[in-house]
């Protein structure tokens, strides 16, 4: 099984060269520490700056310089500063190449459910992700494939509420990369697991193992 730290390593060698990117909250913003130097990658977060560096060190904090799940960061040459409102203008409007969240679940065709489990007594947090879902070109999912229960997190049908319909591209796990194209499901890569013993785990049909693209 992968680490975090493994699984943003796997996600940020699979992001174009000079792309735009928004990393979402929790896991995904491990992906800026992975990033490899002179690609070119423009990260951009929602709370409003563009060019934004890895996470921050002790000694580099800067109190007014976060990320938006509040996460201290660093900034690279270049990097600027602008509205919330612009920001999730550049968000809708299609700039965005690739966004990289995380997931409650993802369905075999695609559909993405990352705000809300519909527990009464749960927290719903929508941030930007709907606007992200519609709006960069591709969507990456980061998360671990199975719940602390053991249940499955890629689903035939997603179960809770969705934030988008048919957007997920990629999804990276701790045991396996998955892509889909065309609703159909393919693994790329398994970590520690056969494609038997995936499919004996997941209630959704994969495609047979093929070279990434």
């Amino acid at each position: 099984m992968l680490t975090k730290d493994e699984m943003a390593a796997q996600v940020a060698k699979d992001i174009p060269r000079g792309a735009y990117v928004n990393l979402g909250i929790g896991q995904p913003t491990l992906v800026a520490d992975h990033l490899p130097e002179g690609s070119g990658i423009v990260l951009h977060t929602e709370n409003g700056m563009l060019n934004m560096g890895p996470a921050a060190r002790e000694w580099e904090v800067d109190p007014d310089l976060i990320n938006a799940g509040k996460v201290p960061v660093t900034e690279l040459p270049g990097a600027s500063y602008f509205h919330h409102a612009d920001s999730f203008a550049m968000m809708r409007g299609g700039h965005l190449d690739v966004c990289v969240l995380g997931a409650f679940q993802v369905s075999a065709t695609g559909d993405l459910a990352n705000w809300h489990t519909g527990e009464p007594d749960s927290v719903p947090a929508v941030g930007g992700a709907m606007d992200l879902a519609i709006g960069a070109k591709q969507v990456f999912v980061m998360m671990s494939l199975f719940a602390k229960d053991g249940s499955p997190k890629l689903v035939p049908t997603c179960t809770y509420p969705l934030t988008g319909i048919g957007c997920v591209d990629r999804i990276y796990t701790d045991v396996a990369t998955f892509v889909i194209e065309s609703g159909r499901l393919a693994v790329v890569e398994t970590f520690g697991i056969t494609v038997e013993e995936l499919a004996d785990r997941l209630d959704v049909d994969l495609d047979a193992v093929r070279g990434d693209q």
